[in-house]
Formats: C-alpha cells, sequence, structure tokens
C-alpha cells in the first residue's frame, strides 16, 4: 500500500494521511494575513449568536477567498470540509457525488483510494467559518455605520445651504452610489422626497447634478416620480442635460427615462426643443461615446409617443441618426435603426429619410449583416422610403446592391413576414423598367461581400 507524505497547501493546512489532520495556530494564521484576515485572533460572536456559514457565503459573494478554502470540484467555498486517505480535502456533498460516479479514485491526484472513508476536517471547518465571520461581521458593522450616516446626511438638508448643503450631497452621492443598504435606508426615512424637493426653478447646477446624481441610484416611488415631473424640475433636468459634464448628462437622461416608464406621464413634459437638441449632441459626442447608449436608450423612449416624432425630425435627427449609423456598435445601431423606423411612420419623417443622400446606401449595407431585428427595421425603412418616392428611390436602392441583398433574405433562415416584405419591396423596385433592364441593374453578379 502506497504511503503519502503529508500535503501543504498555502501554507496553512497539512494533513497526516486522515483523521483531523494538523493546522498551524488559528490566531498566528488571522494575525499573519495567511488567511487575508481582518485583525488578529478569533472573531467574538454575541453570546448565543450562532452565524449560518451558508448566508455568510452567499451574502459576501467575496471574490478572492483564500484557495485553501476552495473545494477543488466545485471551485467554491467549502461549507462541510472532509478529508481523504490522500489527504486532499473537499466539500463533501460533491465527493459523495463523485463517488456514486463509480470513480474511486481521489479527484485531486487521480491516485486509486485504498480506503473510501471520508473524515471531516473540524478544524479546517473552524478556520474558514472564523474567516467568513469576521469578514460577515465586518460587512455588517460598515453597513449600520452607512446606514446611520445616510439618515444624518439626510436631517443635514433640511437645515444647511449653500456650500455646505453641497458637501452633504456630494457625500451622500458617493454614499447610495456604493451601498445597497444607504439606499434602502433613503427610501426608507423619507430621503428620497428631501432630497428632490431641493430641485426647483432657483437650483443652482451644482446642487442639481449632485441632487440627480442621487436619485437615480434610487428606486422612487410613484409618488416620488410624480412629484419629479413638475415643469420646473423637468426644465432644470434638461438645462443640466444640456451644460453638465458627460456624467451629469448621463444621469439626467436615465433620470428622465425614469420618470417616463409612469403611467400619469404626459408627452408634453418631453416636447421640448432643448431636450432632444441635448440628446443629440449627447448620441453623437465622438468625445465621450459612453453618452450614445443611454441617449439613444431615452430618444427611443421618446419616439415611441407618436406626437412626439414629427418635433423630433423638425430639430434634424434623421439626418444626424443616419450620418451616425457606421459608427455605432451593434446594441445602439439597433436602437437608431429602430428611432428611424418610428419616424418613417410620420410623412415628414419619410420626406427626411428621402432626402438624406446616406439612408438608402446605409439601410442597403445593413441587410443581413448584423441581426434579423436590424434587418427588419432597415427593411422597413426602405420599404418607406422606395414607396413614397418609387422612380427615384428604386433606382438608387437598385444600383447599391439592394436587389441582391433582398434575394439573400429571401433565401435565408428569416422570417416568413421579412421574406414577404423583401418580394414585395423586389417587386415595387421592378415596376419602372422592363425584365431586361431591370436584371441589368440588379447586377446580380455581382460577388456580395
Amino acid at each position: 500500500m502506497p504511503m503519502f507524505q503529508p500535503s501543504k497547501r498555502d501554507g496553512v493546512v497539512g494533513f497526516d494521511g486522515g483523521g483531523d489532520g494538523h493546522v498551524i495556530d488559528l490566531d498566528t494564521a488571522v494575525k499573519d494575513g495567511v488567511l487575508g484576515g481582518v485583525g488578529g485572533g478569533v472573531v467574538t460572536i454575541g453570546v448565543g449568536e450562532k452565524l449560518d456559514l451558508r448566508k455568510m457565503i452567499e451574502e459576501l459573494d467575496l471574490s478572492e477567498v483564500p484557495s485553501v478554502f476552495i473545494c477543488p470540484i466545485s471551485l467554491e467555498p467549502m461549507q462541510d470540509p472532509v478529508t481523504l486517505c490522500t489527504g486532499q480535502t473537499y466539500e463533501s456533498s460533491n465527493i459523495l457525488k463523485w463517488f456514486n460516479l463509480g470513480h474511486l479514485t481521489c479527484p485531486t491526484t487521480m491516485q486509486e483510494l485504498w480506503d473510501d472513508s471520508i473524515t471531516p476536517n473540524r478544524t479546517l471547518y473552524h478556520l474558514i467559518y472564523t474567516w467568513f465571520s469576521q469578514k460577515y461581521l465586518l460587512m455588517k458593522k460598515r453597513s449600520e455605520d452607512v446606514q446611520g450616516r445616510a439618515s444624518e446626511l439626510v436631517e443635514t438638508l433640511k437645515k444647511v445651504k449653500g456650500q455646505a448643503r453641497v458637501q452633504a450631497l456630494k457625500e451622500l452621492h458617493q454614499v447610495v452610489a456604493a451601498h445597497a443598504t444607504a439606499r434602502k435606508t433613503l427610501i426608507d426615512k423619507g430621503g428620497a422626497t428631501v432630497v428632490s424637493s431641493l430641485l426647483g426653478p432657483f437650483t443652482s447646477h451644482v446642487v442639481g447634478s449632485e441632487v440627480i446624481a442621487i436619485l437615480v441610484n434610487l428606486t422612487l416611488d410613484s409618488e416620488s416620480r410624480t412629484s419629479l415631473m413638475q415643469p420646473a424640475k423637468i426644465s432644470l433636468m434638461v438645462d443640466i442635460l444640456n451644460e453638465g459634464s458627460i456624467e451629469t448628462k448621463i444621469n439626467c437622461t436615465r433620470l428622465i427615462k425614469m420618470l417616463m416608464e409612469e403611467k400619469d406621464f404626459r408627452s408634453e413634459i418631453i416636447s421640448s426643443h432643448s431636450l432632444l437638441v441635448g440628446l443629440m449632441r449627447l448620441v453623437k459626442d465622438k468625445r465621450h461615446t459612453v453618452g450614445t447608449l443611454p441617449g439613444l436608450s431615452l430618444l427611443r423612449t421618446i419616439c415611441l409617443h407618436k406626437e412626439v416624432r414629427g418635433f423630433m425630425v423638425s430639430i434634424g435627427a434623421v439626418p444626424q441618426l443616419v450620418d451616425c449609423l457606421p459608427s455605432l456598435d451593434h446594441e445602439c445601431l439597433e436602437l437608431a435603426l429602430f428611432i428611424l423606423d418610428a419616424l418613417s411612420s410620420v410623412p415628414e419623417g419619410i420626406s427626411a429619410l428621402k432626402d438624406c443622400l446616406n439612408t438608402i446606401p446605409n439601410m442597403v449595407r445593413l441587410l443581413m449583416r448584423i441581426s434579423e431585428s436590424c434587418t427588419q427595421y432597415a427593411l422597413s425603412i426602405l420599404w418607406s422610403v422606395c414607396k413614397h418616392a418609387p422612380e427615384e428611390c428604386s433606382s438608387i436602392a437598385l444600383d447599391a446592391g439592394l436587389a441582391a441583398k433582398l434575394l439573400l433574405v429571401i433565401q435565408s433562415a428569416c422570417g416568413p413576414v421579412l421574406k414577404q416584405q423583401s418580394a414585395e419591396l423586389l417587386k415595387l423596385c421592378s415596376l419602372n423598367y422592363t425584365d431586361t433592364i431591370f436584371i441589368s441593374k440588379c447586377k446580380l453578379t455581382r460577388t456580395i461581400q
């Protein structure tokens, strides 16, 4: 029978072939930082209080855990460590599943076991329990401190003005952005009402920016959202959107989008020239592309209100979005195409799309390139434009290679609706030509890149 020498993992645990094993002194392990402990000695838990290890592991969800605590099978922290005759330690449920599959080897060393018994490693369990307890209790203490500080800041905001108010808002912003418990405390203590009350026609942009940064981190109830939809508050948000930093601009778009989810939201609130212009600037800002997605996301929500679409066209949204298409990533591209498709439902939108030189070439290029959704939007836009001015647009579309792309859609695995629309668009484009001329203009022998 082969004999195994005691193994040492991470310089912490050494096993002597079974039993409870030999472990270095716990106080020394924690104090010396071998296990990444937080302070020296064993954690003290209140009298009669017993923390559940499973709960601590789940709530902490730590990315860095001492490897000696990790089960080699599941790569998760062990809650019931057991040791084999080889000196290797596993989570009991995992090693039992290994045995139930008919394996009679050690999963780590792949050596045949001369003894399939498992021995609870109580010392390692105590080590794991103590380490997680320290982390858990520290987290709880910090959480309580954060909750208390959030409450204090809310009370401070009721009393102070000027620079003191700005400083209190900045600290509260940092606290709620970093801690879920602080966000909950703010809601439970009525802090959202206190903070939102600071928005008004005479609010400075410095204060307004911090207030908005706090509010976008909260789950606001219907009453709070209704309060924020007051014209003076929306007007301030729009002003800050146009003049704030990129982070502030994004926060403004997120907050306005959140308010638009309220069932009582009125479309006239967003019928603002300044709002739409500010959003288009955000979308086109090549220095800060991080604002493109939130800007397009809000524009998509806005264009769901049919009565606003004509106003969006009037600010030049169509040519600006069309020209942006080649530089957008897939997620942003789908949003932009959705918006353009929505705008094509109004007469002025169709005219703007037709008059934009890049509309047809860009749409043809996108067919069968990104996703079925993008193909659907591009095809819908092409149909609207070509139907609006068949003689002019059909010729441009065919020269751009539309026919070959439509044949690709028809022969692809796309849905029947897309295939039918492609066939109808192909037929529409052929109406002004004889068969010979049409086939010649299609250039179907050209290789499709």
